[in-house]
């Protein structure tokens, strides 16, 4: 059965992506711990990030790099935190979280995002990309 994310890349689960090109994939998460707290993931699906090959596993960091400066331009903070838990969805993926200190980055912090503030935000940041 694929994957959550598998569903969301085939546009059976509608999100609000931020970028996407053949390989990879980056949306806003529904349930953010911080406001811009984007998913970026690879289109292949593989359960676990370290199983994800060599060029696969660069390529899915350097395409994240693209979102986060991105995102760094739209949501004020001092860095984009990159996390990696990999518990709650079988399908490798990042967490990029807009933070100013450590506790940002808990999922304890989550929340119901509207999605009108979801497609405002995801249209903010890809007119920066």
């Amino acid at each position: 059965m694929p994957s959550i994310f598998t569903r969301i890349i085939r546009g059976e689960i509608p999100c609000h992506t931020i970028l996407e090109d053949d390989r990879y994939f980056s949306f806003l998460d529904i349930r953010p711990v911080k406001t811009g707290h984007t998913l970026v993931i690879p289109k292949q699906e593989v359960d676990y990030l370290f199983d994800l090959d060599e060029e696969l596993l660069s390529g899915l960091m350097v395409f994240a790099k693209r979102v986060a400066v991105a995102l760094k331009t739209v949501v004020p903070c001092k860095r984009v935190g990159l996390m990696v838990a990999g518990l709650e969805v079988p399908h490798a993926h990042v967490h990029l979280i807009p933070m100013n200190a450590i506790p940002d980055l808990s999922f304890a912090n989550a929340r119901e995002a509207s999605q009108d503030e979801l497609a405002q935000l995801a249209e903010k940041i890809r007119a920066r990309l």
